[in-house]
């Protein structure tokens, strides 16, 4: 069994063990589902974005996920204010760029919050973690269109990574996880998880559940990911006839909830 695969494996236990508070300031399209993929794989989520207060919900939680996908003023500011008390009380931050280069209301906003929080993982599409890094990006709306051969995405991750001293995790159809020094890829996932929208966000959201169990942000951002595209090869597997992306959506959760330590062994495409 390769180094990473225990490592991962270690975070599920850990995450199963502490039973983490997971407080997201995340988008209303998939608020839900996040909060259900916290519960499922054994972490507790707290939905609080009022600014009144989330610099107490953030202290009191063991990880913070913040999420970019409709974002004002006022909930960009409690962000800020979430983010900032949860790095004085030594929480650790995960942050989803969504659609940064989108707009540049987004693209403003990330950078204020790059400035304003440190993050222990930073998860992007190709698209979103190019702008991240001052790189011309192609996206549709939050989705990305880039095609990066596969030396040249290792190098993005792992720069960005070193640049912004955190854990820089690209999903896509190969996914590239790095803390600046070592570079993971994970091949799992299945197109499906392309037709039920939230799918990023909730592996986000699985990161910061992961991250609450106490283990290395690079074995997190590590273990969310690859739980998203392993759960999604196996709901897509269990899809019987005339089911679709509705069914699938339900499956996913199922896949989450009854993960196995075993399956990041015999179900992980995780390779270091």
């Amino acid at each position: 069994m390769s180094k990473i695969i225990k490592e991962v494996q270690e975070s599920l236990i850990n995450l199963k063990r502490v039973k983490p508070l997971v407080h997201c300031i995340t988008n209303y399209i998939t608020a839900n589902d996040c909060a259900n993929a916290i519960l499922a794989v054994g972490g507790s989520p707290a939905m609080a974005d009022a600014i009144e207060e989330v610099e107490q919900m953030a202290t009191q939680a063991q990880a913070l996920v913040l999420n970019l996908g409709t974002i004002a003023n006022e909930l960009v500011d409690a962000m800020i204010k979430a983010g900032k008390a949860a790095n004085k009380a030594g929480v650790p931050v995960v942050f989803d760029p969504v659609g940064v280069g989108a707009t540049n209301y987004r693209k403003e906003s990330t950078f204020r919050l790059l400035k304003e929080v440190k993050f222990s993982v930073i998860r992007g599409n190709m698209a979103e973690i190019k702008v991240l890094c001052g790189m011309e990006s192609n996206s549709k709306g939050v989705d990305s269109v880039e095609d990066v051969k596969e030396d040249a995405a290792k190098d993005i991750a792992r720069e960005l990574a070193k640049k912004l001293n955190t854990v820089v995790a690209i999903t896509g159809v190969i996914d590239y996880i790095s803390d600046g020094e070592r570079v993971i890829t994970i091949r799992n996932g299945n197109e499906m998880l392309t037709r039920v929208t939230g799918t990023g966000c909730m592996t986000t959201a699985l990161i910061g559940a992961y991250l609450g169990g106490g283990s290395s942000p690079l074995h997190c951002a590590v273990a969310g990911v690859a739980t998203m595209g392993m759960v999604g090869e196996i709901a897509f597997d269990n899809l019987k006839e005339n089911q679709g992306s509705g069914s699938f959506r339900v499956s996913l959760i199922d896949g989450m909830y009854n993960l196995k330590e075993a399956d990041f062994q015999n179900v992980g495409k995780i390779n270091e």
